[in-house]
């Protein structure tokens, strides 16, 4: 597929068109590929994510205090999430890499893929301001903030269930990594989680191993709170 149909599937899929298709090239640029790149754009599309983060969890949770409204928030924009995101938006296709890093697979790697995310959000804020920036970013996160629970306190599925565990003074899990599927530029990684008391072995996917190890952490603590 050429770089105009990747972008066009990238703006498809962030529900935004680009006014100024060049703020897109260069949100899409890494700096291993020239000297005009996307470290600009991305010190602006992270103060556009934090703030729009940051409103979708106030008017979520009314009753939260701050403290625990930042830790939410640092879980949401921390480096795994963000390259999650651009994974499932297949960004890395789009990137403008320089021949080292696309030798080296920079096209997957997390810190990249996370940077040109953010990048993304300060080329919507430069290309049609920030209202239109925070609906990119809610549109990519609010399905995100619907699942917290504001319970957990920003705490990842892995923290939480090491201190349950902890808590019942039982042995704390196991992680393996049981497989690796799909292309090099589109991998699910399958991972393990096995406790030994109370027997329960759960399966996480994800798009990157740490990914998978949360998801498979989530399902043991919803096993074990039944």
């Amino acid at each position: 597929m050429n770089n105009a149909l990747l972008n066009q599937r990238l703006q498809q899929a962030l529900g935004y068109t680009f006014s100024r298709p060049d703020l897109l090239t260069q949100a899409l640029t890494h700096r291993s590929y020239g000297a005009t790149n996307n470290e600009r754009l991305e010190f602006l599309g992270d103060s556009v994510l934090n703030c729009s983060v940051a409103r979708a969890l106030y008017d979520a949770f009314p009753d939260l205090p701050e403290g625990s409204l930042s830790r939410l928030r640092a879980n949401l924009v921390r480096q795994e999430t963000l390259a999650e995101i651009a994974a499932t938006l297949q960004l890395g296709d789009s990137l403008r890499l320089g021949e080292g890093e696309l030798k080296s697979g920079g096209f997957r790697r997390p810190s990249i893929l996370a940077d040109a995310l953010e990048s993304l959000f300060g080329a919507v804020f430069l290309d049609a301001g920030f209202d239109a920036a925070q609906r990119v970013v809610r549109g990519l996160f609010d399905p995100l903030v619907a699942k917290i629970d504001p319970r957990a306190s920003g705490k990842d599925a892995k923290t939480q269930l090491q201190e349950l565990l902890q808590s019942r003074r039982l042995p704390l899990p196991e992680y393996h990594l049981v497989d690796t599927e799909g292309e090099a530029h589109d991998q699910s990684f399958i991972v393990e989680c096995v406790l030994t008391k109370p027997a329960i072995n759960t399966r996480g996917v994800g798009k990157s191993r740490r990914a998978a190890e949360q998801e498979a952490a989530r399902l043991a603590c919803e096993q074990l709170q039944k």
